[in-house]
Formats: structure tokens, sequence, C-alpha cells
């Protein structure tokens, strides 16, 4: 007997396969690994081609296996179409790609995934001026609006240091302004946060990361929360204004970010994601509780002299992250006192694993200047407030103590 009560977030995504029908009974959607798919009414295939009709055309825009998932990721999120590429990067440069063009304008906060930094300097380069900004503050977005910004883009937290973007204030600013919102969700995922609360008009994941969980799988997703009026949005092709309005932003990002760039997610990475996003909200639980007691194991010790994490009361955004999120999430960063080599204490750890992913199950941590933001200089990362020492740590779900001992002991 069916009811209209909603359903809580872990058993939509356990059940959200069931609901389109699975070939014969499985509980989980197959693998589909054929790249072609064929047509016995050829006005078929042409419908399908030009959008008028549902279907698969080729395996670079997408397969049954990879729509499953994004049918899981759009209810994760509350959205109303989601498309998968092959990484998170992929999906930003996609997004990108399809929605910009030379002389059009993006804002952005200034503390950033280091990829990301390096994706903007790729795209000024190609004449699409890109204005960072601290992001914590919306006076400083609003400041650098100009009549040719076409996006605003933040993180929810950033990676590594951990600032809280003003999400509300800058999602009131975008909508005033008729300005895409994109929000990258990576860091808290759709299990602690939804974007679309805020007034997101995009949202990016990181597949790989908390949603994925596993380390097993890359991909990335753009899903579109519903809220912006693409009739309003300049850059919009001829033909993709065959649909819906609501759909003339995805409809685009598919076909020239997806089709047209080829970052297409493969069926069994999907598959991979697809079944570990199942667990997303009970490891984010996990995670977040870990992360919140090694936070304070760290900034009580004497041998540390700074750590970044919002759930701690001392945090400048501690207020805004534990109102917005449900979680504080499970990436924080430290820094070691004067005469500790970091290398050396990376070393000492033995439960922690120096690698440079974070939301996998496993406790990760990387010396942050010496690698993932090498590339940018020092003087970009003395701008983000990354100093030499700083440690960056994507907490796992081990065992709380086995942590704290772990962190302890490295530090003895």
């Amino acid at each position: 007997m069916s009811t209209s009560r909603p359903r809580g977030f872990t058993t939509t995504i356990l059940h959200s396969d069931a609901g389109d029908g699975i070939e014969h009974g499985a509980l989980h959607k197959p693998l589909h690994l054929s790249v072609a798919y064929g047509y016995r009414d050829a006005r078929e295939l042409a419908a399908v081609f030009q959008g008028t009709a549902k279907g698969y055309v080729y395996g670079r825009q997408g397969n049954p296996t990879s729509a499953a998932l994004e049918a899981k990721v759009s209810k994760m999120e509350g959205g109303v179409s989601s498309v998968c590429f092959s990484t998170g990067m992929a999906a930003i440069g996609a997004a990108m790609l399809a929605l910009l063009r030379e002389g059009d304008h993006v804002v952005s906060s200034r503390f950033l995934f280091g990829n990301t930094v390096s994706l903007f300097g790729t795209l000024q380069a190609h004449g699409i001026k890109v204005t960072f900004v601290d992001a914590t503050d919306v006076r400083n977005v609003e400041a650098a609006l100009t009549p040719a910004t076409r996006l605003v883009f933040v993180e929810t937290i950033a990676n590594p240091r951990t600032q809280v973007a003003d999400l509300v204030r800058i999602g009131d600013l975008c909508r005033g302004r008729g300005v895409v919102y994109i929000v990258d969700n990576t860091m808290t995922s759709p299990a602690l946060f939804q974007p679309k609360a805020v007034g997101a008009s995009l949202v990016v994941n990181s597949l790989t990361k908390y949603i994925g969980g596993h380390g097993n799988a890359l991909g990335g997703s753009i899903t579109d929360t519903g809220l912006y009026d693409w009739t309003k949005f300049p850059n919009i092709a001829a033909p993709y204004k065959s649909q819906p309005p609501a759909m003339w932003g995805m409809q685009q990002i598919r076909k020239k970010g997806l089709r047209d760039w080829g970052g297409t997610l493969a069926a069994t990475d999907a598959h991979h994601i697809a079944v570990g996003s199942e667990t997303l909200a009970l490891r984010m639980a996990r995670t977040c509780s870990n992360a919140q007691r090694v936070a304070e194991c760290l900034a009580a010790h004497p041998k540390v002299r700074a750590v970044f994490y919002p759930g701690l009361a001392s945090h400048p955004q501690h207020e805004l992250a534990t109102r917005l999120f449900r979680g504080c999430g499970g990436i924080l960063s430290f820094e070691l006192a004067d005469g500790i080599d970091c290398f050396d204490f990376l070393n000492r750890l033995e439960i922690v694993v120096s690698s440079s992913n974070l939301g996998d199950n496993r406790t990760l941590a990387i010396p942050v200047a010496h690698t993932i933001f090498w590339e940018m200089g020092a003087e970009r990362r003395k701008e983000m407030g990354i100093a030499e020492s700083l440690i960056r740590v994507s907490i796992g779900i081990e065992d709380e103590a086995d942590l704290v001992g772990d962190f302890t002991q490295a530090l003895g």
C-alpha cells in the first residue's frame, strides 16, 4: 500500500532504482556496457538525437547505468536533472565550457581546490575573465560583479583551510541580479547540505569523494536545482531551446560539455558510485564525529599552532556552518609549531595514510604546500593563507580512539 509520507535521505537513495523497475528483479541497476544503441524505427533514432524523445544514441553521452546514478544524485540534491562525468573536474570544466563565451566574466571564491584554480587560469587564457574574491563576505562578491558577469562559483567548505562561503547572502545576490550561482558541494556532500536551500542554480559534486566514498571510482556531477530561469541566460544556443525552458541549461551542458568534451563516466564506475552512495549519510555521521574529536585534540596540543575546522568554536564561520550544515564535514587542516618538520610528522603516523585523495573511508593526510598547491607558487599560497607546515586531513570512519591515539603519538 503506497503512502505519501516523505521518505528519509537514506531510504530514498536505497530504493531510488526500484521506482523505474529493474530487470529480473535485481536490487541494483545492471551494468550496461554497450557504446551504441539500435532502433527498429529510424524516426525514433532521429527523435532521440533531436531531444524530442528519450533514449540513448552513443556511449559518450551516457548510458542506462550512469542515467540511474544521475537520478540518484538528483534526488540527493533535490534537483530536477543531473549530468554525470568522468571526474569532478570534468564536471566543472564542462559547465564552464558549455555556458561561457569569450568576454564573459566569472566571480569566484579565492578559497578553492587547487585544480579548480588551475582551470580558471586556463579560462582566463582563452578570453574569459575571472575575479577571485573572499567569498566569506557577500560584499566582496557584489563589488566584483560587472555587466559581463555570467556566474558566481563557490565551494561550501573550502579545501584546505575550511573557509565557509557566505552562501545564503550570495544566493540572494545572484537571484536579484539574474546571475547563475554554482556551488561545489563536494566537501559537505548532500548528506550534510543541499545548496538548493541557499538558492544555488547548479550544484557540483565530485562523486569520487564522499558520495562514492570507497576510493575505487572516479566521477563527477552537475545538478540543476530548477531555481534559475534559463530564458534570462544569454548564451543558450538555439538548438537547445527545443526543450522546455527549465531544461535549457542542462541540455546545453550535456551536449556542449559532455558530448563535445568527452568526459564520460564509465558504466562500471557509475555502478561503484551508486552502490557507495547508499551508505553516504551513515558514513558522514561517523566521519563528522571523528573529525570533531580529532580537531579538538589537535587544537589542545602544544605542538600544533593552528587548527582549521568549522566545528570548532574558534573558526570564523563556526556559527554559519553549524546553522547551515547537518555536520561540519570530514576535512580539517592544521599548522605544526615552529621547528617540527611536516614530513617527519607524517612519516610517524601509523594508521593515517599519506595520500592526495579525500572523502575515503580511510583517514588520509597530505602536506598541502608541497603537493596539491605546489604548482600555484608561494605568492598565491600566501594569499590563500596556506603555510608551509599546513597539513590537510581527510578524516575517515576508523574508531575514534585509534585516530586520536595515532595523531597524539606522532606529535609526541
